[in-house]
């Protein structure tokens, strides 16, 4: 492996000053049964782009929380511009110019974009009251400097979460920080937006700005990155400059194994159909969207944000009710109008946003997992066979290596990965028949996501048909043996497994 960064001069393309903007010493930090940072130390550089790499659980969010204010080290040292600090609260971070993109966003949903942007900063009129006409334009401004085409007036609820995740970079910005900490920023973004987040990026860097970057996706890695660490089980591994790595050597550090194979897809007997779609359509959404998926196929869906792809999928698990259509299941006609009916049918769903509709953040991983087989498959007379659901609970989370100190851990307190995974577990406890999958890795490490691809393959070999839904086009062509693109609320094609490829699949979803 190549010297390590601490050595490494400004390249000739001055994308770095030399200056150190941030250094963190010997850090340790334990929750109870757990410890999540220990003796780490990490270095970022004035004008420069630096890279997180772990699995769900290394520690990374850890440290960027206590580096932002919101955790503080039980042992270890912070250094801002070479001078020890102690950051009491995350507004003692922003003060000292620290912000923080979180991965779970945290916009107030029943309040306005620039409301949300501006909270605790509002301009005032001469009454002391909050100035909406001065709030509203100085939020038209940043977005204009940004490119990010959002009225400033709609609520948050109104958005995407794509849209939401735009709006919480644009409020880290309006902070005009000099370390900015960016934890999966992309996760809910597709590649045109990741294009233009990678332009504000790129333009912060040129204002001298530091930038903590946490991401599970290589792509963006070596496109993006100046500099790599890479944790594992809470400690740090090794860093180095992003052009001396390979894919190959940041997997092996981050999983301490090799991955032999990312998509094992595997070629399995496909049977008769299991789900068919006929003229479904949601007012103003989507419109005549037909298709089938058989017994051990799996359907991937692809499309920009915005396409309809999710809400195609909350329609047909009876989320929202469709205007027109119809469903069968296995050859028969159903009326799928609530959640509760679709699972009746043998369907399961997991749903794009684990914080908004999947994960019951106060309540533990053991309340969060066996809350959908809890009326099925471990009851009796009415009476819940607990030892049995707890015994049911405790092998998934074996099986799916789900990082926690036991079952009654609040869910909370996960990483956003090991939150995917307990959901992943909740649906597959239900035996599905047909499961329908929207962005099933968003925010899961590498070593996780071979996993799960490995998981969503065996249940296909068993005769489950699965929708998979995900803006990650690799993922879409590694594990689909049909693809449908959707553009603006329709369906614009079907492609073979061996014939697809992303130039088809983008032609399709930007027609």
């Amino acid at each position: 492996m190549a010297s390590p960064i601490e050595h490494c001069a400004p390249d000739a393309g001055g994308r770095h000053d030399g200056a150190e903007l941030l250094a963190v010493e010997g850090i340790h930090k334990a929750f109870p049964g757990v410890v999540a940072l220990d003796d780490v130390s990490f270095r970022l550089r004035r004008g420069s782009v630096h890279a997180l790499m772990g699995e769900n659980g290394a520690g990374k969010s850890t440290l960027m929380k206590i580096i932002a204010g919101i955790h503080q080290p039980d042992a270890g040292t912070i250094r801002l511009n070479g001078e020890a600090v102690r950051l009491a609260s995350p507004l003692d971070a922003l003060k000292r110019g620290i912000a923080m993109i979180h991965q779970e966003l945290n916009l107030m949903a029943f309040m306005t974009v620039a409301e949300n942007i501006w909270i605790g900063r509002e301009p005032r009129n001469r009454l002391g009251l909050v100035d909406h006409r001065e709030l509203n334009r100085r939020t038209a401004d940043l977005f204009a400097q940004l490119r990010i085409d959002v009225d400033p007036e709609a609520e948050v609820r109104s958005l995407t979460v794509a849209t939401r995740q735009m709006v919480e970079i644009a409020k880290a910005v309006s902070f005009e920080s000099d370390v900015l900490i960016m934890d999966e920023p992309t996760s809910a973004l597709t590649e045109r937006e990741v294009a233009h987040l990678f332009r504000i990026i790129r333009g912060l860097k040129a204002e001298g700005k530091g930038i903590v970057y946490i991401t599970h996706k290589m792509n963006e890695l070596f496109e993006i990155a100046d500099e790599v660490s890479v944790f594992r089980d809470g400690r740090h591994i090794a860093s180095d400059r992003a052009e001396a790595l390979t894919r190959n050597d940041i997997i092996r550090m981050m999983v301490g194994r090799e991955i032999t194979q990312m998509f094992p897809k595997e070629t399995v007997p496909i049977g008769d159909v299991v789900l068919s779609v006929r003229g479904l359509s949601l007012d103003g959404v989507f419109r005549d969207v037909s298709f089938d998926i058989r017994a051990g196929e799996i359907l991937g869906v692809a499309g920009l944000v915005g396409s309809g792809r999710s809400n195609v999928a909350e329609t047909i698990f009876g989320v929202t009710p469709a205007s027109a259509g119809r469903i069968e299941v296995r050859g028969r006609p159903v009326r799928v109008d609530s959640p509760g009916t679709a699972m009746r049918h043998g369907m399961a769903f997991l749903t794009e946003d684990r914080k908004e509709t999947g994960c019951f953040l106060i309540l533990d991983v053991l309340e969060n997992m066996q809350v959908a087989v809890l009326n099925r498959a471990f009851c009796t007379a009415g009476f819940v066979a607990q030892n049995a659901v707890n015994a049911a609970c405790e092998e998934m989370r074996a099986t799916l290596r789900v990082k926690t100190p036991d079952l009654q851990e609040r869910i909370q307190n996960l990483s956003g990965g090991n939150q995917q995974k307990v959901l992943v577990g909740r649906w597959l406890l239900t035996q599905p028949k047909i499961l329908i999958l929207d962005e099933p890795t968003r925010g899961i490490d590498v070593g996780a996501k071979a996993e799960i691809h490995k998981l969503i393959s065996r249940l296909a070999g068993e005769g489950v048909a699965v929708m998979m839904i995900s803006s990650e086009l690799p993922e879409v062509l590694g594990m689909s043996d049909r693809i449908m693109v959707m553009h603006q609320g329709r369906v614009t094609g079907f492609l073979d497994r061996a014939a697809a490829d992303q130039v088809k699949v983008m032609e399709l979803a930007a027609q």
